[in-house]
């Protein structure tokens, strides 16, 4: 996995938080430039990325750090929320308006 890899999540990851780079670096509370993170979703970003930039990243983008490190060819890291499944929470309504 490479640059096209992490430039694709970063990109998709903007789009679907419709969310500027500037928002994304607020969201990491400014550990990753806005400047960066434009350069990746260009695929301008050439250099290796470092751990430190994996866990900001994953928090401007609102992803587990480890997707991040993943396409970024890092180690992955112990992650205790893995395994916690998820799921919509949904409620059936009934024609009549009541809960079922």
């Amino acid at each position: 996995m490479g640059n096209d890899d992490l430039q694709r999540l970063v990109q998709r990851r903007l789009l679907e938080l419709a969310s500027s780079t500037q928002a994304a670096s607020r969201r990491a509370q400014w550990a990753v430039a806005p400047e960066t993170i434009a350069h990746i979703a260009a695929g301008r970003h050439s250099g290796m990325v470092s751990e430190r930039l994996a866990a900001a990243l994953a928090r401007a983008l609102d992803v587990p750090e480890n997707r991040v490190r993943r396409v970024a060819g890092l180690p992955l890291v112990e992650d205790p929320g893995a395994d916690i499944c998820t799921g919509p929470h949904l409620r059936v309504v009934r024609d009549d308006g009541r809960l079922a």
